[in-house]
């Protein structure tokens, strides 16, 4: 599989505390690139678009695609970077909703390390808003699509543990240093 070895996916359910830790990673120094799909889910609200997972996922992963496909580019070949959700997300969640993926989905899935960080279902931390309205049982189910998703696609998947934020940016950086 080839990887570029600066490019780092934080995957995982909804809620299971990616964001904070992408943010805590970007508060070190790090590139961060925030979560796509929670961007354009804000946008459609605005714009009263139905390009949303629950009303359009075809539409909505076609915009993922375009604009992690941008994120990819925007990662500097002299730093580590981190993704908030990365393509190979895309696929499980239409694998999810019984769409059929374009295969250049999953080329362009290549485009990440083949280290992948997964946060586990944490229900004590779970929340949802207006961009996440999915149960936490829906939540657990996304986690598993993910988890297979990612196996397939042949990523080397690394739990997060369930522990406090620092802890879990101290537990990234020391699988980075090998």
């Amino acid at each position: 599989m080839l990887t570029h070895s600066n490019r780092y996916i934080i995957t995982g359910g909804p809620g299971s505390g990616k964001s904070s830790l992408l943010t805590a990673l970007v508060n070190l120094n790090y590139q961060g690139f925030e979560e796509i799909s929670r961007v354009i889910i804000r946008e459609q609200h605005e714009i009263g678009g139905d390009r949303v997972p629950w009303q359009n996922l075809a539409a909505f992963a076609e915009l993922c695609y375009e604009r992690m496909s941008a994120q990819l580019e925007d990662c500097k070949s002299d730093c580590t970077c981190f993704y908030d959700r990365g393509l190979p997300d895309i696929i499980a969640y239409m694998r999810r909703g019984g769409l059929s993926v374009p295969d250049k989905y999953f080329e362009k899935a290549k485009a990440y390390n083949q280290i992948v960080f997964m946060t586990p279902p944490w229900q004590e931390i779970f929340i949802n808003d207006s961009e996440r309205p999915e149960s936490y049982e829906d939540a657990l189910e996304i986690y598993k699509f993910l988890k297979l998703t990612y196996t397939e696609l042949g990523f080397n998947i690394i739990e997060i543990p369930k522990v406090s934020i620092e802890e879990r940016v101290s537990f990234i950086e020391n699988i980075l240093k090998g």
